[in-house]
């Protein structure tokens, strides 16, 4: 049963890349998976005055991390056998993609949604994901919370996360994704699925600061690419590239136009000098200086 529910949870991952507001109302899901899923709550806040404990179990408010960086929230409970510790490790691969890093440009939270979990639980997991980071200097800035029912509701409500705890197999049902926030809580995007691409991270994470990271390459890409709230990704805008691509037109047209223009007046010096002309206009052998 255990295996089975946890199989169920990616099938619901895969069905909110398709679209997050169809998955929970598919009527060919289990009737335990129909209340599970995203609503997204785009440009509302997170409760930054909720606390959790932190992985050496100090208490800590959500608004501790928050203030000059853009976070990257993830919900994952840690004991899960399956769904949870592939959004974790899809995070990490596109974390390394980035070519952004955690501290220095962002900071990352993992909340369980398991009221049971445990601070030693929490350290166990972090230490784990900051060796598949491969950045010590991470931990001061990923941090894995755990924190009361109370809590977990807050949180889970403001993100629009909606899980399911099934008492058969002592697992929760859940959907797969991750959520962006801006420096002062606002949610900004929603990525879905177990796989995170570096480009649309890294655009989130520049959107997200404000343009406060990145480079002049990633404002060409903001351009270039929207953010699809339905799909939870990136895709090519096509209008800019209209847009743009008739800004290039007119440009190559004008240079052109310039050219021919230079030309027949090039042309014209040269015939009213006669055959006896060079390219400039002069006639070969006269100097005005001589004359």
């Amino acid at each position: 049963m255990t295996h089975g529910l946890a199989a169920a949870c990616v099938v619901v991952g895969a069905l909110l890349t398709a679209g997050a507001p169809r998955a929970s109302a598919d009527p060919a899901l289990p009737p335990i998976l129909k209340n599970v899923g995203f609503d997204q709550r785009l440009n509302e806040s997170i409760p930054l005055d909720v606390t959790f404990r932190d992985e050496e179990g100090h208490e800590v408010k959500l608004g501790d991390y928050f203030g000059t960086q853009p976070v990257v929230l993830t919900m994952a409970y840690f004991r899960c056998p399956m769904l949870c510790t592939q959004v974790l490790n899809g995070l990490v691969e596109g974390l390394r993609e980035t070519e952004l890093t955690i501290g220095k440009d962002f900071r990352v939270l993992t909340v369980s949604f398991d009221p049971s979990d445990s601070p030693k639980m929490a350290a166990a997991k972090k230490k784990n994901y900051i060796r598949a980071y491969a950045d010590r200097q991470a931990a001061a800035d990923w941090h894995f919370l755990t924190g009361s029912q109370p809590s977990i509701d807050r949180l889970a409500q403001a993100i629009g996360f909606r899980y399911v705890y099934d008492s058969a197999s002592d697992q929760y049902a859940h959907a797969a994704g991750i959520v962006v926030l801006t420096p002062a809580g606002k949610i900004s995007r929603y990525f879905y699925d177990v796989h995170y691409p570096g480009r649309d991270l890294r655009l989130g994470l520049v959107e997200a600061s404000q343009n406060r990271i990145g480079s002049a390459i990633d404002q060409v890409l903001l351009f270039c690419f929207h953010y699809d709230p339905t799909a939870g990704r990136y895709g090519a805008a096509v209008m800019n590239f209209v847009r743009a691509g008739g800004v290039l037109t007119m440009i190559v047209l004008g240079l052109f136009f310039a050219l021919l223009r230079r030309g027949e007046r090039q042309r014209r010096r040269l015939v009213a000098a006669g055959p006896n002309a060079n390219s400039n206009g002069e006639v070969a052998g006269w100097r005005g200086s001589d004359a």
